[in-house]
């Protein structure tokens, strides 16, 4: 028969553990406001990823900042990061495993023009690359992309079930659509030396539209890093999230993403602004960037008897 166990109060426990009645139900209180906030910040994080199925954390705080000023809500990126991290939300790169680029041709190859060169307002320099797209069962579309390399804007893309040149220039053209004529003459477009870019026909529209042509010297990603950049965002943060079984409905899909990219996605290479904000902008918006620019890349030159030489004195200090 089970006995019955004494009744100890509530203030001899606390007694016991060296605190006031009072401390312990504040604590009470502030575990459930943490827990209220909590529960508030992720149903703000579910709405968000509807539209951004993948967005990172960075990105996600930045567009939670305004719903924390609203609802009081103290949290910076690392403590978002942690609370994502416990609730298995954090999202998971995927690797790049297709080759859509074929430098082994005999068409004209040109130099790189943009070394040294910083954008400082849109349309003085745009960035091609072709990406591949898995749709429907084992197939997959490749889409071509133009990006202002100022607003990060995606300004032509386009999707096909082949990698030949027609697709590339389909991307161009919608680019070249909403370009005045007299800023043409001002802008360079840059691209890996791929045969669809060095194709008579691309190279042709770009020489009809005064525009100068830029290519890389190498296989290097980081000769074409921005455009290798935004071909990860799309991919990775939007497209991989949906399934989709024919071309039809990836051009469809793809016009929503780059929508959503261009209006809604904050980028913290622009100071957290959004590309149609820079892009559009009537005033010159001053973007600060937040990683190395690598169409500056400068040589490391190094003085081994300068760099034995501070060693020595910093021992010695």
């Amino acid at each position: 028969m089970r006995k019955n166990l004494p009744r100890i109060g509530l203030g001899k426990l606390c007694g016991w553990f060296g605190i006031t009645r009072q401390a312990y139900y504040q604590n009470i209180k502030e575990s459930i406001d943490k827990a209220l906030k909590e529960e508030l910040i992720l149903q703000e994080v579910s709405k968000i990823r509807q539209l951004h199925p993948r967005m990172g954390t960075r990105k996600l705080h930045g567009k939670l900042i305004p719903f924390f000023d609203a609802h009081e809500i103290k949290l910076g990126r690392d403590g978002l990061f942690d609370l994502l991290t416990a609730n298995y939300l954090l999202v998971r790169r995927r690797r790049r495993t297709v080759r859509t680029t074929n430098s082994f041709h005999w068409l004209r190859k040109y130099p790189n023009l943009i070394k040294g060169f910083e954008p400082t307002a849109p349309n003085q320099l745009w960035v091609s690359d072709i990406t591949y797209w898995k749709i429907g069962e084992n197939k997959k579309a490749y889409i071509s992309f133009v990006t202002d390399a100022h607003s990060h804007k995606i300004v032509g893309h386009h999707v096909a079930n082949t990698l030949e040149a027609v697709a590339s220039i389909s991307a161009l053209q919608m680019a070249l659509y909403s370009l005045g004529e007299e800023r043409r003459s001002q802008l360079v477009h840059h691209s890996d030396r791929g045969i669809q870019y060095c194709s008579h026909e691309y190279v042709r529209l770009l020489k009809e539209n005064n525009i100068k042509i830029s290519m890389t010297e190498s296989g290097d990603p980081l000769d074409n890093a921005l455009a290798e950049r935004i071909n990860g965002i799309i991919k990775g943060e939007y497209l991989d999230a949906y399934e989709v079984s024919n071309i039809e409905q990836a051009k469809a899909l793809l016009n929503e993403v780059v929508e959503l990219y261009n209006a809604d996605r904050p980028h913290m290479s622009i100071s957290n602004l959004t590309p149609d904000d820079v892009h559009n902008s009537l005033h010159s918006i001053k973007t600060e960037r937040k990683w190395k620019n690598y169409y500056t890349k400068k040589p490391r030159f190094v003085n081994l008897e300068q760099d034995f030489t501070d060693t020595v004195n910093t021992c010695k200090d």
